[in-house]
């Protein structure tokens, strides 16, 4: 699957999950947060699209979707990258 279309399906699961992805410039990495009760995932649209997705995943991997159903791809996108987090 083209990083586009990963891009794709985090933009719509965010809106089932009522989460806002923002994008922006600056000196940061980005990641998820909550502001006074809303979720959010900030990017930063400087850095390649890799890099974004990757935020993405771990982002959306904190959050308990086990129960949500997810693209086949999209989950396996995001497990493999828990996977490589709980290795290092």
């Amino acid at each position: 699957m083209k990083p586009e279309e990963l891009y794709n399906h985090f933009e719509e699961l965010a809106a089932q999950l009522n989460m806002t992805i923002l994008e922006g410039k600056g000196d940061f990495e980005g990641g998820y947060c909550t502001v006074n009760g809303d979720q959010f995932v900030v990017l930063n649209k400087t850095r390649p699209l890799a890099q974004r997705l990757r935020i993405l995943a771990v982002s959306f991997g904190v959050l308990d979707l086990k129960d949500r159903y997810m693209v086949p791809v999209l989950r396996e996108f995001v497990d493999s990258h828990l996977s490589g987090m709980e290795r290092a």
